[in-house]
Formats: structure tokens, C-alpha cells, sequence
């Protein structure tokens, strides 16, 4: 038999990604105070994750999962549907589902699996039978949200971004399916916001499930950081199905997907990413619950710290002629197109103190490779300053270099 040999061509593709400059790896990062890390000996100002509100080294959440492990260990042993579900789980599901404004919530280790469980649970053919469902999705959508159509084998049409007139003839394309909808709430890579009015109208004037992943949105969007859809004025009814991530803005770890009690219990049923997994270490739903409580009070102010560090980075930005794409959220991209300028500059902001991932093709559309900004409460006016003054620096070498 000459069958083609599967490693040749793992290999092969990765070789091709090497020599487009594509490649990533790991790099370990070792964490200091005020949003810095040291990386490679040095020490570098953090303006590439997602920790939006500075909480993931607070007092608050160490003490809280230092309680919990003394009592409870560390591992949980078990999936939630067997022996590991703990009383911090379910205190945890409840606070979710109080603050998103949801009968109920489920916990995911990560909003990854989370994504990939629900939409497999709500599209998949075990729930609807022979005829295959519709998913209409955003084509900027998180890839989980676009690998979880697929692991459900449905039917998957995109929109151009951000176009719910596009979306509806979508669904009017296919009426006789059933049919579920998903976007992100605020766009991880370019930091706009979808129009969620506008896309709940359409689902509910065709009776199509409404699912936003709001990973970037909670907890620094909308009253009491409750997140995009609630910033956008709409509740339960409007969008039934709600996931958010614990390790962005909250800064933990892990995911939940929140709606009715009824279509919650089904993914429950049959989300194999839920059901075959195991438990979140229950002190880190304790942690969880100790940054839900300074999300939602926020007595010092850290998303209005958030809003105007993100108002004097786009300020300093305009007058230094940079050209940010339009997005009033944490996250602030610098697109410079070919792969290789977006690597170079990453790599000249480093050697300035700075770490400022390049985002690359395929996360990113074929030559829209850019710099992700993304702000922080922790960062400081100085800090932000400093990073404005070595973008206008970088600027003035490439606008020289293209004389």
C-alpha cells in the first residue's frame, strides 16, 4: 500500500507556516506588579493581554483560593455531573446568573470548550434529528464559535462583519431550518462592538436562537459590568443564549454559558465538552466569586480608570497621526498589513520596554497583520505615555524609510 504519509505532511505544513513568518511559540512570561512582566531577562510594560481591569493579582482573589484550597485541595477529581461539583460551583453558577440577569448559568473550564460544548449541544443532530441546523455567524467571529458549527455539523453561513442585513437574508435563505445566530459582543482582534440591537431584531422576526460571546464585553462593558448585551439595553429575552469567559476582566480562569433553566439543562444533557471533563479546581470558582464581588461593586473605580486610559491612548494616538481602528473598548489595533512590518515593530516596541504581541494571519485576515493594544486599570498615565512615544518613534522611522 502506498498510502501518503500523514507526518510528511503535518510537517509540510508547518514548514510552510515557518517560512511565511507565521510561525508562533510560547514565550514564558514571569509576572510582576503594575502590568508588568519580565520576559527574556527583561523587563517589559504589558500592553498585549487581556487582564482589563488589573484584577488577576488581587488580594482579594489570592485569599479566597488560599482559603478554598486549604479546605477543599486543589484538584476536584471528578466531572460536575459525577462527584465534582463543589458548593463553590454552584454559588458561582447562581452569582452569574443573578449579575447577566439569567434564570441559570454552567460552568466551562474555558470559554473555548464552553463555545464548542453549547453549540454542539444546541445544533448537533442529537437535539434536532435528520435535518441539519443553520448557523449564521459573523465572519470575524472567534474561531471556537466557527469550530463549534462544524463539531455539530451544521449548516455554516457568515456575514460580512458586522452587517445584520446580510445576516437576515441569511436566515431568509434557508426558512424551513432551524437556525441560531453567534457573534462575538465586542470583537477580539479589531474591538468593535456588534450591533446586538440590531441582530436580536432579526433573530426574533425569525425565530432564530440569538448566542453572543461576550468574552471581551463582561465586566467592563454596561451597569455593573454586566457587559455588552446589557450596555446595548437588551436582556434575556432578547439574546437566550449568553457565554462569558473568568479569565479576561475578571481575572481567573474558565467560562459559563447563562439563559433560561430549560435550554441550560440541555446543554448540561448534551455538551460533550461539559459532561466529559473535569471540574474547575473549586477554589478557583472561590477566587471567581471574590472578583464577581469587585466587578460588579467596583468601589475604586477600575473601569472608569479603564475608559480613560483607553480616551488618552486614543488622544495621543490621533495627535501622532497613528491609525487605530475605530473601537472605544480595551482593545486597540494598529493594523500594518504584511506580517513581516507587524513583526519588526513588535519586536523595535520591545527593545523600547514594551510587549505588544503581533497578530498574524490566520488569526487575523490575510494583510491585516497588526499590533493588538489592548489597555488596562493597572496600566499608569506614564506607562501609556511611554508607549505612545515609542509608536510615534516607530512611525517617523517607517514614513522615513518609505522616501
Amino acid at each position: 500500500m502506498n498510502r501518503p504519509g500523514l507526518r510528511a505532511r503535518v510537517e509540510a505544513a508547518r514548514a510552510g507556516r515557518e517560512q511565511e513568518g507565521l510561525l508562533r511559540r510560547a514565550r514564558t512570561c514571569d509576572v510582576l506588579g503594575g502590568g508588568r512582566r519580565v520576559v527574556g531577562g527583561r523587563i517589559l510594560t504589558d500592553f498585549c493581554g487581556n487582564d482589563y481591569l488589573g484584577l488577576a493579582g488581587h488580594r482579594d482573589l489570592v485569599a479566597a483560593l488560599t482559603r478554598a484550597a486549604s479546605a477543599e485541595g486543589v484538584g476536584t477529581g471528578a466531572a460536575h455531573l459525577v462527584s465534582g461539583h463543589r458548593g463553590e460551583h454552584a454559588a458561582l453558577e447562581h452569582e452569574l446568573a443573578e449579575w447577566t440577569g439569567r434564570q441559570r448559568a454552567l460552568l466551562f473550564s474555558t470559554g473555548v470548550m464552553a463555545n464548542l460544548g453549547t453549540l454542539q449541544a444546541l445544533l448537533g443532530t442529537a437535539v434536532h434529528g435528520r435535518e441539519r441546523a443553520l448557523c449564521v455567524q459573523d465572519r470575524l467571529n472567534h474561531a471556537s464559535l466557527i469550530d463549534g458549527a462544524s463539531l455539530a455539523d451544521a449548516e455554516l453561513a457568515r456575514y460580512p462583519h458586522a452587517d445584520a442585513d446580510a445576516a437576515a437574508r441569511q436566515l431568509d435563505a434557508r426558512p424551513t431550518r432551524p437556525a441560531l445566530l453567534a457573534t462575538d459582543g465586542v470583537f477580539s482582534m479589531d474591538g468593535d462592538v456588534a450591533p446586538l440591537a440590531r441582530l436580536a431584531t432579526v433573530c426574533a422576526e425569525r425565530d432564530a436562537l440569538f448566542y453572543v460571546d461576550d468574552a471581551h464585553g463582561l465586566g467592563v462593558l454596561g451597569p455593573r459590568g454586566a457587559g455588552s448585551v446589557a450596555a446595548a439595553g437588551l436582556g434575556a429575552r432578547d439574546v437566550p443564549v449568553l457565554m462569558g469567559t473568568l479569565g479576561k476582566a475578571v481575572g481567573c480562569a474558565g467560562a459559563f454559558i447563562a439563559g433560561d433553566a430549560d435550554l441550560i439543562e440541555a446543554v448540561a444533557q448534551f455538551a460533550r465538552a461539559y459532561i466529559y471533563t473535569t471540574a474547575m479546581p473549586a477554589a478557583l470558582a472561590a477566587a471567581t466569586r471574590a472578583a464577581l464581588r469587585l466587578v460588579r461593586e467596583d468601589v475604586d473605580g477600575r473601569r472608569e480608570r479603564l475608559r480613560a486610559n483607553v480616551a488618552r491612548f486614543r488622544a495621543g494616538a490621533a495627535q501622532l497621526g497613528l491609525g487605530l481602528m475605530p473601537s472605544d473598548t480595551a482593545i486597540q489595533p494598529l493594523v500594518f498589513g504584511a506580517t513581516t512590518a507587524a513583526v519588526d515593530a513588535a519586536r523595535q516596541l520591545e527593545q523600547d520596554g514594551f510587549l505588544v504581541v503581533a497578530i498574524r494571519p490566520p488569526t487575523v485576515p490575510r494583510g491585516s497583520a497588526r499590533l493588538r493594544v489592548t489597555l488596562s486599570a493597572a496600566h499608569t498615565p506614564d506607562r501609556i505615555d511611554a508607549l505612545l512615544d515609542a509608536l510615534g518613534r516607530l512611525s517617523a522611522r517607517r514614513q522615513a524609510a518609505a522616501v
